[in-house]
């Protein structure tokens, strides 16, 4: 018996593509001659159904076979666009507003190129290695009105240098016999190699001049996956917990002092169905949603004051779009694309990767 099937899904940002062809497969013996003859009026020992798969997942899927090398070329555009009215003022009526109106234009653009490394180092253990690197530019427009004279602003940055590179490692829990899902663990760390928002160039007023490429800060995502096939679909849920580590920043913006910050964590949650069309043709639908807790940052001015200050909360969801299709055993390419439904989320971001696989013990 076999069942093939691929999925596609995205994690994120910061937000990815999950790959993977699951195909069961009776033990190596079987298949080679004639299948052992069992004693009349004994049942037949039941076989392990093992998974032969190549994962492809940021977050595990079921896991690249011992041996075997999967790279994975990716190319990611990301999208977002922010148009905001503000009014400083008070009203005197429901129709008189005293005060100023302020309009706010913002294009932000997110190229991301990276090559991602799997290493099956066991049938149930699997390494990863991602090494990305990014160019962002954002545009900004802010007029301000009902001032004499009214004026606009208008601000373009850009950056781009080496990202956070990533390193991750995955395990199988389970063997998914007897109708049971698999269910994989994950443990992930994020670096501070890309150029974070206190890295970058300022002016003397602490305006930056560039845009960061990285968060800055260390981070530590644990996280369990759940496959459950049920032909020709696979169903997905993902669980995980990043922990964003406080550090001291010590750098100045202007005639202030930025000391601790502490980022805000974050609560991870997706799920889906990825649908096989055909052997080697599929498609996914789902949904993702990550939950932001405050940034906290204590600010140190030219007196030596403290005062500590948190960031609003964020709500990043996005609906999952995908489609992939397998060459041969060892190259198949994968599409996907995600929809922002929440106000924190990007409006789109469109990703590209092409894995191929190779033995390598």
């Amino acid at each position: 018996m076999a069942f093939t099937t691929k999925q596609v899904v995205s994690a994120t940002g910061l937000v990815s593509l999950l790959g993977c062809s699951l195909a069961w497969a009776q033990p190596a013996s079987q298949g080679q001659g004639t299948a052992p003859a069992q004693p009349v009026g004994q049942q037949p020992p039941e076989q392990e159904l093992q998974p032969e798969v190549q994962a492809i997942a940021d977050f595990g899927g079921v896991l690249t076979p011992r041996g075997r090398l999967v790279l994975e070329p990716e190319f990611q555009y990301s999208h977002e666009s922010i148009n905001r009215m503000t009014f400083e003022g008070v009203e005197v009526l429901s129709t008189l507003l005293i005060g100023v109106f302020t309009a706010q234009d913002l294009d932000r653009d997110s190229y991301t190129a990276a090559l991602t490394g799997r290493l099956g180092v066991t049938d149930r253990l699997e390494l990863e290695m991602k090494l990305p690197y990014v160019y962002r530019d954002e545009t900004e427009r802010v007029t301000v009105a009902e001032v004499d004279p009214s004026f606009d602003l208008d601000r373009e940055l850009s950056g781009n240098s080496l990202g956070d590179i990533e390193l991750a490692a995955h395990y199988q829990l389970n063997r998914g016999q007897g109708g049971m899902p698999f269910f994989i663990g994950n443990l992930r760390y994020k670096s501070t190699t890309g150029e974070g928002p206190f890295d970058i160039r300022r002016n003397s007023a602490g305006v930056p001049q560039e845009l960061p490429t990285g968060t800055g800060f260390h981070s530590i995502e644990p996280s369990l996956t759940m496959l459950f096939p049920s032909a020709p679909a696979v169903y997905f849920a993902n669980l995980g917990y990043a922990f964003n580590l406080e550090d001291d920043v010590g750098k100045r913006a202007g005639d202030i002092s930025v000391g601790e910050v502490d980022p805000g964590d974050a609560v991870r949650l997706s799920f889906g169905m990825a649908y096989s069309i055909n052997p080697r043709t599929s498609f996914t639908l789902g949904y993702k949603n990550d939950f932001i807790g405050e940034t906290d940052t204590e600010y140190v001015d030219e007196d030596g004051n403290s005062v500590r200050q948190s960031s609003n909360t964020l709500n990043v969801g996005s609906m999952l779009l995908g489609w992939s299709y397998q060459f041969n055993q060892d190259v198949s390419v994968n599409l996907g694309l995600e929809f922002g439904i929440t106000d924190d989320a990007p409006d789109t971001l469109l990703t590209l990767r092409m894995p191929f696989g190779m033995n390598v013990f």
